[in-house]
């Protein structure tokens, strides 16, 4: 064994400690302003989020067949009841099956996600009213918690980004709430890396809906691994550097630690115009761009070139035969943004009138990873978009980032509100912001959530 790999659990310890230390601070003293803020301006994105992704086919299936145990916690958007792991592990499916759940480019995935639903579950187990404020405020640490080792994680490129690294921060949420002091918090976290799920991207690309279970099963993770911090069966002992920086790929304990309480991953994530993988958006931009520059309708283009980052590389696949496979479709994508004025939460639907049109294009829309892009990666996801007329004209178009991005045209409050409108409505839009409104001042933040549509 090597000298550098015998202490690189050490290094990871540390790490944790620094983390547990910053996250029952903020428990005493609250988080900076403006990350609560950004929380509050995440959380009316992913509750509409969630709302809509209930709403869909698959979702409407699954809650009528799941059979949950007895409870009186209800999902968003949805008849079922339960108990407070059986509702957090529903809503987690509901808000990651569209693909328009907020993300982060430092961690290449969505820590919002994996921390949320965890939190709310454990604030619903606990002994005591957990009020607004704590919840919100452990959801901004534990999305740090989980930022930071997205961005630490190199994973092997079989790997998807759900379902391991985005537990440790819904461990952190969860024990802040249930109590837990620094030492627990840190055993939390680091435990939930032994609780890591297996989520190879091919199951993604096939459009295996069980990928959608992987982020809930990493809050589930996360709220087992506070459970047992709590009952004083593990310690932090640097167990993340056997499975996130092993098995997984490479993990890189001072990425956790640069910047800690100062830079804030937290305010710097990235809100999804299209319902669709984020690999796909700023080559969907371009096209949209392109479109009503020039006028553009489906049947003026004969092919479409698309140039991006190798991050995206699993998204050359072609022919998709569900949502799912499409929405991790780059040709599918780009194709269906040419024939369709948005990507929503209907396009990609394989019943819907876009999916036949958009499948014959995408034979004729080419795609390649670009070294030169790949440099400005993670700061920059930028693609360049060539679109040929069928007279030959050549309409180009390279976009830096997605819009919605921290760095590119981020989505205010105001237009965040307006992305909810869009997918749920006017009434359940005000309910969902009366109720975030509401943990700002709320005693009892279960009770505030049950005013949620």
């Amino acid at each position: 064994m090597s000298t550098s790999h015998t202490f690189r659990p050490a290094e990871q310890r540390a790490a944790t400690d620094e983390l547990a230390r910053l996250a029952t601070t903020c428990r005493r003293d609250g988080v900076p302003p403006e990350v609560r803020d950004r929380v509050a301006t995440m959380l009316v994105d992913l509750l509409g989020v969630t709302l809509v992704g209930s709403r869909t086919p698959e979702l409407q299936v699954l809650a009528a067949s799941w059979q949950a145990e007895r409870g009186t916690h209800a999902t968003i958007g949805s008849s079922v009841t339960g108990t407070a792991e059986t509702v957090a592990h529903l809503d987690a499916i509901a808000a990651c099956c569209l693909e328009l759940d907020e993300g982060n480019k430092h961690a290449a995935g969505h820590p919002a996600a994996h921390v949320l639903f965890a939190a709310v579950a454990a604030a619903r187990i606990a002994a005591r009213p957990v009020t607004g404020p704590e919840l919100v405020d452990a959801v901004a640490v534990g999305y740090e918690v989980a930022a930071r080792f997205g961005r630490a994680t190199t994973r092997d490129p079989r790997w998807h980004t759900h379902g391991h690294w985005g537990a440790t921060g819904a461990a952190c949420a969860a024990a802040l709430l249930l109590d837990a002091t620094t030492e627990q918090v840190a055993a939390a976290i680091d435990a939930s890396t032994t609780l890591v799920q297996v989520a190879p991207w091919e199951v993604v690309l096939t459009g295996g809906f069980s990928r959608n279970l992987w982020i809930a099963g990493a809050n589930r993770a996360g709220l087992d691994a506070a459970r047992l911090a709590l009952a004083g069966l593990v310690d932090n002992a640097g167990s993340a550097q056997h499975t996130l920086g092993d098995v997984i790929g490479t993990l890189d304990p001072t990425s956790l630690v640069d910047g800690l309480g100062e830079d804030w991953l937290t305010t710097q994530g990235y809100t999804k115009q299209h319902a669709s993988c984020s690999y796909t958006h700023a080559a969907v931009d371009a096209v949209q761009a392109l479109k009503a520059s020039y006028g553009l309708h489906g049947d003026d283009v004969a092919r479409v070139v698309v140039r991006t980052h190798s991050l995206a590389t699993p998204l050359f696949q072609r022919d998709p035969g569900s949502r799912l496979a499409a929405m991790f479709s780059l040709p599918f994508v780009v194709a269906a943004a040419v024939v369709s004025p948005a990507i929503d939460a209907t396009t990609l639907d394989p019943d819907g009138p876009t999916f036949a049109v958009a499948q014959e294009l995408s034979t004729r829309v080419e795609v390649s990873a670009a070294p030169a892009l790949d440099a400005l990666l993670p700061h920059r996801r930028a693609a360049e978009v060539t679109i040929v007329l069928h007279d030959g004209t050549e309409l180009g178009l390279g976009v830096p980032n997605p819009i919605g991005d921290s760095d590119h045209f981020p989505m205010s409050a105001a237009d965040v509100t307006a992305k909810v409108r869009r997918l749920v409505g006017d009434d359940d839009t005000r309910r969902i912001l009366a109720v975030v409104a509401a943990l700002a001042t709320s005693t009892d933040a279960v009770a505030t959530l049950r005013a949620l549509p």
